[in-house]
């Protein structure tokens, strides 16, 4: 089992390794399928006598490279019923761009996951990803949709070897916020094609990243809008090899470094961030709309989530004073699934801004979810305000 709390992911052609506490290295075959577990030790001080795991499993990197990301899995108490659990895979919202930041090495892991109780009276195993290139050396490729859709999909698959043999069923949703709000939707993009061998009953988004360009231009008056531009700036430019020198004034350089180097686990965290933050106005970039230039506005079109297949059930939910992803931006991809047959239900959160929206809506989105485990028949209320 790991020792300690960091990985060390090696995009080797013939193994994947796992750094321990007295810095040897314990190599795992990546000739195994993506989703296979490598390492796993017990996280003390689980909620309410439930079992928790920080892990390490095969993934699918950038080119299609054997990669190892870490997260975690939490086990509810109590017999396995008879079939095995149903999984819930949590996909957390921005915590940062580099390996430190994985939310599987937080103090606050079973507080950031939101629903978690509900989830686990509900006896629903839960697999929280905590995405490529965080816990893990390398470049985190931030608000990717591939990549944090197949590292989701692996961590369901990694859950169910974790429990063993009867442990969990096929079944599982996918449940996220904000950044995991547009890796749940780019999951059920990628389900069918990538993990045939799991079924998914349902995503449910809570202010999901949509549509990138509209987001990033609209939100540069905001100190979170300035956030998210420039960790995706940061982080793109160095998985995609994308030139921010072009689109980035020099004088911002310094302070997209320092946001880039810091992580976002609490909303003390978030307030200290508001001061480099100010020192970047929107002049902060040198063109006038990313989605102007390429490479970005291929990079911006690539990572906005289409429509779902018809027949994945969705759940979104939206902060209506969110001022990070804006009401008008989840109500458009609303209409688009709605558009394309899509059963939705779409729940707009009076009063309620980004940072709260996932914990606020939990309550509902678990509960939506335990209908599809159960096979009810999927709500919708699109056409309605």
């Amino acid at each position: 089992m790991l020792a300690c709390a960091a990985y060390l992911a090696v995009g080797a052609s013939s193994a994947v390794y796992a750094q321990t506490s007295s810095g040897t290295r314990q190599a795992t075959s990546v000739r195994s399928s993506p989703g296979t577990l490598l390492d796993w030790q017990p996280i003390p001080g689980a909620p309410d006598g439930a079992a928790a795991y920080r892990v390490l499993y095969r993934s699918t990197g950038m080119r299609g490279e054997p990669i190892a990301v870490s997260g975690a899995v939490i086990v509810p108490a109590g017999p396995v019923p008879l079939g095995g659990r149903p999984i819930v895979a949590w996909a957390h919202p921005t915590t940062g761009v580099v390996d430190k930041c994985a939310p599987s090495l937080a103090r606050g892991l079973f507080r950031s996951i939101q629903g978690l109780r509900e989830m686990l009276e509900g006896g629903y195993v839960v697999a929280a990803t905590d995405y490529p290139g965080l816990g893990t050396p390398g470049a985190h490729p931030y608000l990717v949709g591939d990549s944090e859709g197949r590292a989701v999909l692996d961590s369901v698959r990694a859950a169910r070897q974790l429990a063993g043999p009867g442990g969990t069923t096929r079944a599982f949703a996918v449940w996220g916020h904000s950044q995991g709000g547009q890796a749940a939707l780019f999951t059920g993009l990628l389900a069918r094609r990538y993990a045939p061998d799991l079924t998914l009953v349902g995503v449910a988004a809570a202010a999901p990243a949509t549509e990138l360009a509209t987001l990033m231009m609209a939100d540069l008056d905001t100190s979170g809008g300035k956030n998210l531009t420039a960790m995706t700036l940061w982080s793109w430019s160095r998985v995609y090899g994308a030139s921010i020198t072009k689109v980035v004034t020099p004088a911002a350089l310094p302070v997209i470094n320092e946001l880039a180097n810091d992580c976002i686990e609490t909303i003390f965290d978030v307030l200290e961030r508001r001061r480099p933050s100010r020192e970047l106005d929107r002049s902060f970039l040198a063109v006038n709309n990313l989605a102007d230039r390429q490479p970005w506005r291929g990079l911006l079109a690539r990572n906005t989530p289409g429509t779902l297949p018809r027949d994945i059930p969705i759940f979104l939910a939206q902060g209506s004073t969110d001022t990070l992803v804006l009401p008008r931006v989840t109500q458009d991809y609303r209409a688009r699934l709605c558009q394309a047959g899509s059963r939705v239900e779409f729940d707009l959160v009076p009063g309620v801004g980004h940072l709260f929206v996932a914990r606020d809506a939990a309550p509902a989105a678990i509960e939506w979810i335990g209908e599809r485990f159960a096979g009810a028949p999927a709500p919708s209320n699109c056409g309605q305000e």
